[in-house]
């Protein structure tokens, strides 16, 4: 865990939609909580179970690979989580663009600009 102030200072230079290259390091519990990535930044990256396909079979497993948009990350220092979506469509569920109409409608308009603490996940 890093001080509040790094938190502040690594959120404040993230970017909605922002592409990392990480590497899954843990997959917990298949179908039930999502995938936690190494995006190579002092705090972890984490894909929940949300956006992943709804046949586990399709998750990325342990050493996967891949590029990961930032999804959003807590302004609470106390979670200090890096949620992402997967950039690879094979890696999202299967109805994700249905979801993202009840969840993000305004993802496009989104990307590119700064985390804002006014902006839910």
């Amino acid at each position: 865990m890093i001080s509040d102030a790094e938190w502040s200072r690594l959120r404040g230079g993230l970017r909605f939609g922002q592409v990392f290259t990480g590497t899954v390091v843990r997959v917990p519990k298949p179908g039930a909580i999502g995938v936690f990535v190494d995006i190579g930044l002092p705090a972890g990256g984490f894909v929940d179970v949300l956006l992943l396909p709804l046949d586990v079979a399709r998750w990325p497993t342990e050493g996967t690979v891949a590029d990961f948009e930032l999804w959003w990350a807590d302004p609470d220092p106390r979670r200090q989580q890096i949620r992402l979506k997967p950039a690879d469509p094979a890696l999202l569920r299967e109805d994700f663009g249905e979801l993202m109409d009840t969840l993000r409608p305004d993802w496009p308009s989104l990307i590119g600009r700064p985390l804002d603490v006014t902006i839910a996940p």
